[in-house]
């Protein structure tokens, strides 16, 4: 069988990149080994375009966002099914240092519809405390990762374009017209494999570090007010019926996908910050996730071997960089338009050829 891609890997990244190619007309086979504690499948699907402690703007929001909405709502116009959540978020100034770095920093930017209000003082809102008032966040929202990656996946199972199963590099060939893998055929193999490419003797050079982060599933005594997400070192996500989901730990000493007591009371005390209701613990996961060194994405096609071609790094913004940067990637193996010099891979070129050095150098 003759495909133009193979997509290595169903997360996120993946499922958006694939998804954009089929749109293009491509003939796509994925290749992906299911699991339920991958880092896309735990994550909230958080889009929060001004983030940090020093309130800068996401990187390229401008453009990200309205390339993010149209993907979201071309999606659930065609499964009739309700997807991403728009949402304003509440940032909880922790400290008058805090508030008055805000202020200083809106004085001299341009922020529109980005920053809805300004509070320097608590808005009175039953169940939170926030002595110093916040910013309310507009353009903001979540996506159920979960329920998106389970419609694309049905899809591909349909038409018969999921391999489910983990990717055996030693099945791979390459040829001078593309790659052939057992059977099948195609132009160009991408791997969109998550933190697992520190593994891929093709790309094990790309600086990414694995990053675990866990997750709490909560129910609240009272229901907080299920309008926003609320933000104060973690994020507070509402699910509606008193659920919230809360995260994220950020864990790059211990990569694994066990979760914790650690994970579990750190979130939980950040949590008590926020809110002095009372709540129950009622799930948690851990996931990892493909961290970069510079926190910018990861695409483009192999140094040597144009027949392989890498689409990773988002971490924890894939929600909000991932449709756009997917259409950038996908023009530019279509020779359409440039790839982005910020997310691609030659910009670490000189560790490549460290790597080819070390190669070389073992007997």
């Amino acid at each position: 069988m003759k495909y133009d891609f193979i997509v290595v890997g169903h997360g996120l990244a993946g499922a958006i990149l694939a998804e954009t190619l089929r749109s293009r007309g491509s003939r796509v086979l994925v290749i992906d080994e299911p699991k339920e504690n991958s880092a896309s499948r735990v994550a909230a699907g958080l889009l929060n375009p001004v983030a940090g402690k020093r309130f800068a703007k996401s990187w390229m929001a401008d453009t990200f966002i309205p390339a993010a909405d149209a993907f979201y709502d071309a999606l659930e116009a065609r499964y009739g099914q309700k997807l991403f959540f728009h949402k304003p978020i509440y940032k909880v100034f922790s400290s008058i240092e805090e508030q008055n770095t805000w202020m200083a920093k809106s004085a001299g930017g341009n922020w529109g519809d980005y920053i809805l209000a300004t509070h320097t003082q608590s808005i009175n809102q039953p169940g939170i405390n926030d002595p110093f008032g916040g910013i309310m966040i507009g353009r903001g929202g979540y996506l159920h990762v979960f329920a998106m990656l389970d419609l694309l996946t049905e899809d591909l199972v349909k038409q018969n374009l999921l391999l489910p199963e983990r990717f055996d590099m030693q099945e791979l060939q390459l040829t001078e017209s593309g790659v052939k893998y057992k059977s099948m055929e195609a132009g160009q193999l991408i791997f969109c494999e998550g933190y697992q490419v520190i593994h891929n003797p093709y790309f094990k050079w790309l600086p990414i570090q694995p990053t675990k982060g866990e997750v709490l599933e909560v129910q609240a005594d009272e229901n907080l007010a299920p309008e926003r997400i609320y933000n104060k070192a973690v994020y507070v996500v509402p699910e509606g019926a008193g659920r919230f989901i809360i995260g994220a730990t950020y864990d790059w000493r211990n990569p694994n996908e066990e979760t914790t007591p650690q994970g579990r009371e750190e979130l939980s005390e950040r949590l008590r910050q926020i809110t002095p209701q009372k709540f129950e613990v009622t799930g948690q996961w851990a996931g990892i996730r493909p961290a970069v060194r510079d926190r910018r994405p990861l695409a483009g096609t192999h140094p040597q071997y144009k027949q392989l071609s890498v689409f990773n790094g988002m971490g924890s913004k894939g929600v909000l960089m991932a449709p756009y940067l997917a259409q950038n990637f996908a023009a530019a193996l279509a020779d359409e338009e440039e790839l982005m010099p910020e997310i691609h891979i030659f910009r670490y070129l000189s560790l490549y050829y460290e790597y080819i050095d070390q190669q070389n150098q073992q007997p």
